[in-house]
């Protein structure tokens, strides 16, 4: 009896190692159904064409890059709604810096980060220090860059040179020099939380800091690094739009929705909102997800209310599947 437990004890953890995480089961039901409904109800190309499919990637750089600074944050138990706004000023910033002219570019990019370093000290300093909770602290920090900039900034500022460009439409091969970077940083991200000690203590400190602390993580500092990190891609990002738009613009990360949706895709990756559990890799694939509906949508030309609509059913279902397989895990 006890022969035949152990070996019913092994079969079930051979099967959760060998489980499929749902988020890829749902990157293939999006992609076959939506190719289904453009064959059905469209001309049939989205899917069939492979540049067609490299631009939905390219589409889906700008959030990708930042959804991977949000995962780290998230899974530290924290937030950020500032990306969006720390976006816009990334792109205003570096634009109105560079002037058109190529030999600013350098001076652009130092400035920008500098200032994406300094959102996201402040963010995890105002976190870990005045223990503000961090919907409250990152909120109020985006609220103060939005009134920064819609007090300095109206309309288009400055431009990028053609150089600058690259960064948006340049090609290595047959490859966008976009795709590389996102890759790049996803890569970054999957480093610093599987191989290195800064990402074992944040899965620490997310799952539980009170034990993190006493083991002696120093939480705090680890929850600040997290929320730079997750400033620095947004930084990244706003220089990603700024390159394809030429000229930065106030309203270029808030209309993206950046925030909400980097939170949404970083969700159906399979990152806990409660911290301790996630990976870059499952966000990369609750990206594609998004990038597939929005051009599926686009496509066959339903309203853009409706695909919110569907947004949000995805996301439900996403959120449900986990939490009923962890529920399955634990019995």
């Amino acid at each position: 009896m006890t022969t035949i437990t152990t070996t019913d004890n092994k079969l079930k953890r051979l099967a959760r190692s060998v489980r499929i995480p749902p988020v890829y089961i749902f990157l293939v039901v999006v992609f076959l159904v939506g190719g289904i409904l453009d064959q059905i109800l469209s001309d049939g190309q989205i899917f069939t064409n492979p540049l067609i499919l490299l631009n939905i990637i390219v589409r889906s750089v700008a959030l990708g890059i930042v959804a991977v600074g949000q995962t780290l944050v998230i899974i530290g138990a924290s937030i950020d709604l500032s990306v969006a706004y720390t976006i816009s000023i990334t792109a205003i910033m570096s634009s109105y810096i560079m002037q058109g002219k190529t030999e600013n570019v350098l001076t652009a990019i130092v400035g920008v980060l500098a200032i994406g370093i300094a959102i996201g000290l402040v963010n995890g300093l105002i976190v870990t220090k005045l223990k503000v909770n961090p919907f409250i602290a990152t909120l109020g920090t985006s609220l103060i860059i939005k009134g920064i900039i819609n007090a300095s900034f109206s309309n288009y500022t400055g431009s990028v040179p053609k150089s600058f460009e690259f960064f948006g439409y340049g090609m290595v091969g047959p490859i966008p020099v976009s795709i590389i970077i996102l890759l790049l940083i996803v890569f970054i991200g999957w480093f610093l939380l599987s191989r290195t000690q800064f990402g074992a203590h944040l899965y620490g400190v997310g799952g539980n800091v009170e034990v993190a602390r006493l083991s002696g993580v120093r939480t705090d500092r680890v929850l600040i690094g997290a929320h730079i990190f997750c400033s620095m891609t947004a930084v990244i990002s706003g220089l990603f739009l700024v390159s394809q738009m030429r000229a930065g613009a106030p309203w270029v990360g808030p209309n993206g929705i950046f925030d909400l949706n980097s939170i949404a895709t970083t969700v159906i990756g399979g990152t806990a909102l409660s911290g301790g559990k996630g990976g870059v890799w499952g966000t990369l694939a609750g990206v594609l997800i998004f990038g597939i509906l929005d051009t599926t949508f686009n496509q066959l030309g339903v309203n853009p209310y409706l695909k919110s609509v569907f947004q949000g059913v995805i996301i439900v279902l996403a959120v449900a599947s986990y939490t009923i397989r962890s529920k399955k895990d634990a019995a």
